[in-house]
């Protein structure tokens, strides 16, 4: 009985960890990722949509951190997260390497960008006010939880049941704690009408008992000898 009372603690507290790190990473993910105005721990975190860094780096799905740099300080190699001026993917944050530094055509300074799984190059510059950040690592699949997690069986299954079995758990413990209160309630209950009887029973004992040695005086004193009568002064007459 102990050994499951302390599983099923438990398994309790993993629900309240799972059910609480859930709405942590909903929160934190949803004011967070894909924000090019928010930081985590000083870090800008993006969702990769494609698989055009695949070949050499990180796959769809993956969550890329990018760190802010000046850009003049970046060099060809690098990997940097910027908003696309493309016209078919016009806004939206891409994560690509540098192949070369150039300049746009109005001389602005920028950078010649590509994936490497096509080799293909962007087909913009991408100049320094575009620049988000340099890429520092990334942590596979956060992404694509995250997506799943928005969806309606992501949150049934990665939000929901996990606070209705730590709801179910902790009403079960509610209803034994209640359960074990009023057995003890009943105990000492049953206690107290036991003490009262017992009390009862040794005082009609003890009333018997003087009852008894009442009745032993009274005969005690009833079967006394009569006291010696006084000697007659007369003399019988012969």
């Amino acid at each position: 009985m102990k050994a499951l009372k302390i599983i099923r603690n438990v398994v309790a507290w993993l629900m309240v960890v799972l059910a609480a790190g859930m709405m942590i990473f909903t929160i934190v993910s949803v004011s967070t990722f894909d924000r090019t105005d928010r930081k985590l721990f000083g870090y800008k975190a993006f969702i990769v949509l494609t698989d055009s860094m695949s070949k050499t780096d990180f796959d769809a799905g993956d969550l890329v951190l990018v760190k802010e740099v000046d850009p003049s300080t970046l060099a060809e190699g690098d990997i940097i997260a910027f908003i696309s001026q493309d016209s078919s993917n016009f806004g939206e944050t891409v994560t690509h390497k540098i192949r070369r530094l150039t300049t746009d055509a109005s001389g602005q300074p920028g950078f010649i960008t590509y994936g490497t799984t096509t080799d293909t190059d962007d087909g913009t510059v991408v100049t320094y006010p575009y620049v988000l950040g340099k890429y520092s690592t990334h942590i596979a699949n956060v992404g694509s939880f995250f997506w799943f997690l928005k969806t309606t069986p992501g949150y049934i299954v990665c939000i929901l049941v996990p606070f209705l079995l730590l709801i179910l758990f902790e009403g079960v413990r509610c209803v034994r704690l209640f359960r074990s209160y009023k057995a003890e309630q009943q105990a000492e209950l049953q206690a107290e009408r036991d003490k009262i009887e017992a009390d009862r029973a040794e005082t009609q004992r003890m009333m018997q008992e003087l009852l008894e040695l009442k009745a032993q005086m009274a005969k005690a004193g009833g079967e006394a000898p009569p006291k010696d009568e006084a000697p007659s002064d007369t003399t019988p007459v012969g």
